[in-house]
């Protein structure tokens, strides 16, 4: 059974704290720092884990990064093939990469690598994301923009082996709020059920049955996915009426050497 709980609340304050002087911008070493943003941790189960950090940026500056991101990102709309056949991909895409790297395949599709130089503001959402995540190392982003509610992913898994068996995600909304969804994959027990009672392959198929989680991602939130959360379980954003507005969206992933 999944859990969730809640890290980094600030501890209550037992005396008042000092108004800062005009024109003060920094905090000296020694004083009140701010605190952590809160953060919900699900365990999943099977070593699987999900991080979602609702208040990740400050509202005013995650807007002024969505209004850059909108306009400066070389955005492409590429056609990929889904089940034997071409279509046009129903979100915007850009690829982000250090040199060197084993390069991107997806769906019969190789997005151009763009190098980090050519995008500055994305180093410094990366250096903040790290500082976030003590101990992870990013070296790829797949940035994905979604128009309208009829933009969407469908269920997957971003299971590729350049990520290795325990990859971590780190994805960044910007703009319309939309939902994610985590559904754990089927398990293959038709075979089993074969020679066993009607009554007795009911009941393990219902057992069987995925498990859901639901998570909305608001403008300036983190949602991480840890452990073996690819390898056990499958994401989607789906097509929503009420998701009339642009959302930017920006996964952090670590390609292995």
């Amino acid at each position: 059974m999944a859990s969730r709980l809640r890290l980094g609340q600030p501890s209550p304050n037992p005396g008042p704290s000092p108004s800062p002087s005009p024109g003060e911008g920094k905090i000296e070493e020694g004083e009140g720092r701010k605190p952590e943003p809160r953060r919900e941790v699900t365990d999943l189960g099977g070593g699987s884990e999900v991080v979602h950090i609702p208040r990740f940026m400050a509202r005013e500056r995650a807007w002024e990064l969505f209004e850059h991101l909108d306009k400066r990102i070389p955005w492409t709309r590429p056609t990929i093939r889904v089940f034997g056949r071409s279509v046009v991909q129903p979100r915007d895409t850009c690829y982000v990469a250090d040199k060197g790297l084993t390069d991107l395949r997806y769906s019969g599709h190789q997005p151009h690598a763009h190098s980090w130089d050519d995008f500055p503001v994305l180093k410094d959402i990366l250096k903040e994301v790290h500082e976030a995540l003590p101990g992870s190392h990013f070296n790829s982003l797949l940035l994905n923009r979604y128009k309208g509610c009829s933009d969407y992913v469908s269920w997957h898994a971003d299971d590729e082996p350049l990520y290795g068996p325990t990859p971590e995600i780190a994805s960044v909304t910007f703009g319309c709020e939309r939902e994610f969804l985590l559904r754990k994959k089927p398990a293959n027990t038709q075979s089993q059920a074969a020679g066993e009672s009607g009554e007795t392959a009911r009941k393990r198929l219902k057992v069987s049955a995925p498990q859901q989680h639901s998570f909305l991602l608001k403008h300036g939130s983190l949602l991480v996915m840890r452990g073996y959360t690819q390898r056990d379980w499958q994401h989607a954003v789906p097509k929503r009426a009420r998701a009339a507005s642009t959302r930017i969206n920006l996964t952090f992933r670590h390609v292995l050497p």
